[in-house]
């Protein structure tokens, strides 16, 4: 990672793509406590309580490596309705492709992530994890029983209701 390119991500595991071989390699890749700390933190969360990630790596044409894998991992996140925590257990399936060195990212919506190498074709994959479970995360965590107000979901319905109360009786005034 560039000096200026600001603070080290939370859970790092940079990887020379001249690294893969040709007939690639398996990494698998664990967050200690600090780095789970970290990480919920940044989530805003209450708690990343494992991740794990198990890629296999394989050299393409032009320098490219791709990354297949899965990550599990089990979070603790705030109910949107009542703010108890909601634990989950997050497992994804991992598509990435790790350009080489000045290759630029395509925007394909069919293809997998691109995610650019820096300085030297070196790519972090442990960050490329960690936006791939931010990613996975559930927007709308919400407790078991969780349940909205009967005010709120009235309101929800008729967004204008509050104020209709604010018009006077008379409509001349």
């Amino acid at each position: 990672m560039p000096p200026d390119s600001g603070p080290a991500p939370e859970f790092s595991r940079p990887l020379r793509l001249g690294l893969v071989g040709p007939d690639g390699r398996r990494e698998v890749l664990e967050a200690d406590e600090a780095e789970r700390a970290a990480l919920a933190h940044r989530f805003g969360i209450p708690a990343v309580g494992s991740l794990r990630a198990e890629l296999r790596l394989w050299p393409e044409a032009g320098g490219a490596v791709r990354a297949e894998g899965r990550l599990a991992a089990d979070v603790v996140q705030s109910c949107v309705v009542t703010l108890e925590p909601v634990p989950q257990r997050v497992e994804e399936g991992v598509a990435l492709r790790l350009l080489p060195e000045g290759a630029e990212p395509q925007d394909d919506a069919d293809e997998p992530d691109e995610i650019p190498s820096g300085a030297g074709g070196v790519v972090d994959l442990g960050e490329a994890v960690a936006e791939q479970l931010a990613l996975a995360l559930d927007p709308y965590p919400r407790a078991p029983d969780a349940a909205l107000p009967a005010e709120a979901s009235d309101a929800a319905e008729r967004p204008m209701a509050a104020l209709v109360k604010l018009r006077p009786a008379d409509p001349r005034h």
